[in-house]
C-alpha cells in the first residue's frame, strides 16, 4: 500500500491562508489504513483547523479513492462554494482531483512516504520503489531496490557488519543479508552466484508518466 503521512499543522494552515471554505478531503483506502487519511483523520485534523482558526469553514468529505475518477465525481457537487480542497491522499490522489476538479485549488494534507507493509500496529516500512523491473525472482522476493540502502543489485557490499547496514548499525538491517537468509531457507543459495545486470532505469524513467494499458480492458 501506499505509505503517508500528515503534514505539520502549521504547513496545512499555511496553505489554508486565504481561503476561508475549505473543504477536508478523505481517501478511504491506502491513507486510512495507515491512519493518516480516513475519514477518522479528516475529523480530526478539521477540528484542529476549526479551533485555530475559528473564522473559517472546514467542511469534511472522504470518498473511496481519490485515484479513481468514478469516486471523485461523488464529491463535485459537495465541493461547490468551497475556495480550497484540502487533500487528505497520496500524491498522485492530490493530483488526479486536482485535473478532476480543476475549478478548484486543491493542495495536499499529506506527505507521501512509500510503497510499503504494515509490520505491526503504527508500524509501516517501506517495501518497494515502484523501479519498474521487478527482480524479486531472484532475490527471494525481497527488493534488493528498496532494501538495501544502496540499491545495490548485486551485495552485499563492504559495510554490512552483523547483518546491520553501516548507515545505521543499530536499526537498519543489511537488505542483502535479508536476501541471503531468505534464499538460504528456500534453498536457493545458488541465485547469489549469478551476476546482475545494471537495471534498466529506462523502463521507470522513459519520460512522462509511467502507464498501463490493458487492452482487453472497456474504454
Amino acid at each position: 500500500m501506499i505509505i503517508a503521512e500528515r503534514k505539520p499543522i502549521e504547513d496545512i494552515r499555511r496553505m489554508v491562508e486565504g481561503h476561508d471554505r475549505v473543504l477536508v478531503l478523505g481517501c478511504g483506502t491506502c491513507v486510512a489504513v495507515c491512519m493518516a487519511g480516513g475519514e477518522k483523520e479528516v475529523a480530526i485534523l478539521a477540528s484542529a483547523l476549526r479551533m485555530a482558526e475559528p473564522e473559517k469553514e472546514f467542511k469534511e468529505a472522504t470518498i473511496e479513492r481519490q485515484c479513481e475518477r468514478e469516486f471523485i465525481e461523488e464529491v463535485r457537487t459537495t465541493s461547490d462554494g468551497y475556495d480550497l480542497i484540502l487533500s487528505l491522499a497520496c500524491g498522485a490522489g492530490v493530483g488526479f482531483t486536482a485535473e478532476l476538479l480543476e475549478e478548484h485549488r486543491v493542495v495536499p494534507g499529506l506527505n507521501t512516504k512509500s510503497i510499503g507493509v504494515a509490520e505491526q500496529p503504527g508500524n509501516w516500512s517501506e517495501r518497494c520503489l515502484a523501479c519498474g523491473e521487478c527482480v524479486l525472482d531472484l532475490t527471494g522476493a525481497v527488493c534488493p531496490i528498496a532494501r538495501c540502502s544502496k540499491s545495490l543489485l548485486n551485495g552485499p557490499c563492504g559495510g554490512s557488519q552483523d547483518g546491520m547496514c553501516e548507515i545505521d548499525p543499530k536499526n537498519v538491517q543489511c537488505g542483502w543479508q535479508i536476501i541471503y537468509d531468505r534464499l538460504a531457507k528456500l534453498g536457493r543459495l545458488d541465485l547469489m552466484e549469478e551476476n546482475r545486470p545494471p537495471k534498466d532505469w529506462s523502463a521507470a524513467h522513459a519520460g512522462g508518466p509511467r502507464r498501463v494499458l490493458r487492452e482487453d480492458a472497456e474504454p
